[in-house]
């Protein structure tokens, strides 16, 4: 469930700061809401992984789910690229 909870977080940061558009997480403008957005987004990108492992070191998982859920990861992380590149097109 930890792991459900950062998935809904990771684009949060997205839909407050940047109207639903991913394309200021690769721009250099900043200020102090958009440089918080984008360590929002890195911090709950990178408490996706570390809280199975985590929870496997504490032995409260086995190794099974663990590699589950750098699957589940790993599917979600393509979508989001998938997204940003959709996005970026004018096309659609």
């Amino acid at each position: 469930m930890l792991s459900t909870l950062m998935y809904v977080l990771v684009p949060m940061p997205c839909l407050f700061f940047g109207g639903g558009s991913t394309q200021f997480l690769t721009s250099w403008d900043g200020g102090g809401w958009i440089d918080a957005a984008k360590f929002m987004t890195g911090a709950s990108a990178v408490g996706s992984i570390v809280i199975p492992i985590i929870l496997r070191h504490a032995h409260m998982i086995e190794t099974g789910a663990m590699l589950i859920e750098f699957t589940s990861f790993f599917i979600f992380a393509c979508t989001v690229m998938c997204f940003h590149r959709a996005s970026l097109e004018e096309d659609w």
